[in-house]
């Protein structure tokens, strides 16, 4: 996973699946959620979704929710999760706030 908070910025698509898990879901749901949020430009497969719940998993960001015994896994973001996702907001942000003042005003 190429996203380094300490150090830069968070992929498009690992910001929106924690912004997603903000409250407990699984997959489908982060896939729909992205898709919604995006009016369709983020069309997430499933192999890549689940490669990065992974990976978000071990980094500590998200974790599993609720019991296991039915098929579908829940996710929900975690505290350094939340950290993470509020470090690219201010980061996002600052960048807008220059752009705007070279480029001339918001869009």
């Amino acid at each position: 996973m190429r996203d380094a908070i300490s150090g830069g910025a968070l992929t498009e698509v690992t910001f929106y699946i924690l912004l997603s898990l903000f409250e407990p879901r699984h997959g489908y749901a982060v896939m729909r959620f992205i898709e919604a949020e995006t009016g369709g430009r983020l069309d997430l497969g499933a192999g890549t979704l689940y490669g990065a719940l992974k990976a978000l998993e071990e980094r500590g960001w998200i974790r599993r929710y609720g019991d296991e015994r039915g098929r579908k896994k829940e996710f929900v973001i975690t505290d350094a999760g939340k950290t993470a996702a509020k470090s690219e907001l201010r980061r996002l942000h600052a960048l807008t706030l220059t752009a705007e003042r070279i480029i001339g005003g918001a869009i």
